[in-house]
């Protein structure tokens, strides 16, 4: 068994002997995929990337030989190197074993001083600053203005900078152009209550996103917006409330502290303790982007004050975090209405959902791209699974939702029912509609990512 590095990886790392890490390696929580590259004789391999699952670490991935995810597992810390070589077989000697470990630590994919040093930063930088950095955001202003500038030129740090707000505002526009041309009714006729939009990135799912805030730019401007996301790379167990403000190439939308203090006053400092989620989380930031173009800014220039929450899965424990330890939905949800209620102002609340999450790339065996029916058929079940809970949802009934979710097991992975349950409880609407559904898929078939456009009044 080969464990050689991919000639695109970083400078190889150094093992160290002396560090008892390295001798008996504990693989954190990674995400695996595939990464195409051409080898030696121009014909065409895969290789396996590994990434850090929870977006601790910005290391770049680490790409290895296809083999190594049969070592993977053994990195439990319960095994020596010796031991892992020794079970593996297959001519791995420890020579070759070396590098693949002394890479994994550097790229802070192992437990261990060199990833504590990684998380001891984040959180010193996350409780440094009132504002949380662009991420996603940023990353396609980057790209926006890559391809303005063609592939012939690589754009500068100024460059991106420069121009990246006013390519994202432009593509925007264009969105919102091409989502609302045939619409009867482009614009809401007053501010919602609450509105669902997708997280899923802007190139995949801007006509939904497109569809909601388009039609949000002539309504009165909130004083504030709630945003509920979903926690997809954190640690924490329940409701995760952020006490920082989130900014975008289009500028800074600064927490609402009144917000902020009065949950905190209801429910304790524990709505906080995993604050550090919300560092490399997206499904919050990819609303503020939209909510800062589409709402402008007030009579003293500044943007409107945001709140965020990462939502936990009600389907899990009857709504209580997971471990017990955490905020639970119901208590979040009362905690916010007493809030809203005590507070001056209109407040929007957006749940920021994606739906289901199918093909091979998410676990199912059955392709979503073939020559048979079935392909055919397994897409049609998932849009008759969509539409039947999308369908609990715009008939307001959120404990349906919950109770046919656990029932069924999520057969098609929603991975927003949270924060959906949240904003009609939250704001307990009388009407509820589906304003658009629609799918995004990769060419190769490997994942079907739907989402949809809802307008909660």
């Amino acid at each position: 068994m080969s464990t050689e590095q991919n000639p695109g990886n970083p400078p190889q790392a150094t093992f160290d002997a002396a560090a008892a890490h390295m001798q008996q390696p504990k693989l954190r929580q990674v995400r695996g995929f595939p990464v195409p590259v051409k080898g030696p004789d121009g014909q065409q391999a895969t290789l396996l990337g590994l990434a850090d699952a929870r977006q601790i670490s910005d290391k770049p991935p680490v790409v290895v030989a296809p083999a190594v995810k049969d070592l993977l597992p053994l990195m439990n810390g319960e095994h020596s190197l010796d031991q892992i070589v020794e079970k593996i077989g297959r001519g791995l000697t420890r020579e070759q074993a070396e590098p693949l470990i002394a890479q994994l630590d550097a790229a802070g994919l192992l437990e261990g001083p060199t990833f504590d040093a990684m998380l001891q930063r984040m959180r010193e930088e996350f409780d440094g600053s009132s504002i949380l950095p662009p991420g996603s955001t940023a990353a396609m202003a980057d790209a926006l203005v890559q391809a303005s500038l063609g592939q012939e030129v690589q754009a500068t740090e100024e460059q991106k900078l420069e121009l990246g707000p006013q390519k994202l505002a432009e593509a925007f526009d264009q969105w919102i152009d091409e989502a609302l041309k045939d619409a009867k009714d482009p614009s809401f006729d007053a501010l919602p209550k609450a509105v669902v939009a997708p997280h899923v990135d802007y190139p995949r799912g801007w006509m939904n996103y497109a569809g909601i805030w388009g039609r949000m730019r002539v309504v009165d401007r909130p004083d504030r917006v709630i945003i509920l996301g979903t926690n997809h790379f954190g640690t924490g167990t329940g409701v995760v409330g952020c006490d920082k403000g989130f900014s975008t190439p289009l500028g800074e939308s600064p927490a609402d502290e009144a917000v902020v203090e009065g949950l905190r006053q209801k429910l304790g400092e524990s709505l906080y303790t995993h604050r550090y989620d919300h560092e490399r989380e997206h499904s919050i930031e990819l609303q503020v982007a939209w909510i800062q173009h589409c709402l402008g800014t007030g009579p003293d220039g500044s943007h409107c004050k945001v709140y965020g929450a990462l939502i936990h899965d009600p389907t899990v424990n009857n709504g209580e975090s997971y471990d017990g330890n955490g905020v639970s939905l119901s208590a979040f949800v009362e905690a916010v209405r007493q809030v809203i209620d005590e507070l001056p102002g209109k407040t929007l609340v957006v749940s920021s959902a994606d739906l289901s999450h199918v093909g091979p790339m998410f676990g199912d065996k059955q392709p979503l791209i073939s020559e048979d029916e079935q392909s055919e058929q397994f897409r049609n079940s998932v849009a008759k699974t969509d539409q039947d809970l999308l369908g609990m949802v715009a008939q307001n009934k959120p404990d349906e939702l919950i109770g046919a979710m656990a029932w069924q097991g999520n057969p098609t992975r929603w991975c927003s029912v949270g924060n959906m349950v949240a904003a009609i409880q939250i704001t307990q609407p009388d009407e509820i509609a589906l304003l658009n559904y629609a799918g995004a898929m990769d060419p190769q078939g490997m994942g079907l990512v739907t989402h949809a456009s809802m307008v909660m009044r």
